[in-house]
């Protein structure tokens, strides 16, 4: 057995740990037969777990599991972003830097997210898109440094939201090397949020801020559905 296809040692896992498992395995079958229970099953059984497993794991079939990719991407761009040399940057940069962190890692499973977009755009599923959408740009925000009380804490996930959407949107669809053509349209997106004065005067005031914000409402570890 080589070591790509050596199955993880799941002994003694916790939930979280198990849901992550199975989600690495499943989202490469996610593109074939779609977020719910076929992908579930599959990815499990790739990593020795059965049926049962998937279930248990993701009860809700593809709210579950798409909920619970979301959190795990959040997690897995912290991760990153918090190794970075991100307070050397400027505001603009160290905003762009999260977008790109964020796709370039979710870059091998394009047609899984974009099947996950369209399960989100369904109107009952408005509050979870939201709710997953606020969570991504706060993180983003927070690993920039951000530790605006006032209005402006709003005002920028707002922006950036409207950012991170479009440029989601644009990246679908780009077949440009290496995605520069969507590096480019996040840029000129940035670009034009800078524009706006409050907005840049605020993002001056951050530069002289220290990183800190509490970490305990992060708590990932909650129900996928939540």
């Amino acid at each position: 057995m080589t070591a790509k296809s050596k199955k993880p040692d799941l002994s003694g896992a916790d939930p979280a740990a198990l849901r992550d498992a199975i989600l690495d395995a499943a989202i490469s079958h996610v593109p074939f037969d779609g977020w719910g229970r076929e992908a579930a099953i599959r990815g499990a059984e790739d990593i020795g777990l059965d049926a049962a497993a998937a279930m248990r794991a993701f009860p809700d079939g593809a709210r579950d599991m798409i909920a619970w990719h979301l959190r795990h991407a959040d997690r897995q761009m912290a991760e990153t972003l918090a190794g970075m040399d991100l307070p050397g940057m400027r505001i603009r940069d160290r905003i762009a830097t999260a977008v790109r962190v964020r796709l370039e890692q979710n870059a091998p499973h394009r047609e899984a997210i974009r099947k996950a977009m369209a399960f989100l755009a369904l109107p009952q599923n408005a509050p979870m898109a939201a709710q997953a959408l606020y969570r991504t740009v706060d993180e983003m925000w927070f690993q920039a440094g951000d530790t605006a009380t006032d209005w402006n804490f709003y005002s920028k996930r707002a922006l950036l939201a409207g950012v991170y959407s479009s440029t989601v949107l644009f990246w679908l669809n780009d077949k440009s090397e290496d995605f520069r053509d969507t590096w480019a349209f996040l840029d000129r997106r940035i670009a034009d949020v800078m524009k706006v004065p409050k907005l840049t005067g605020r993002l001056s005031a951050v530069l002289g801020y220290p990183f800190r914000r509490a970490k305990a409402f992060r708590n990932y570890g909650v129900r996928a559905n939540s």
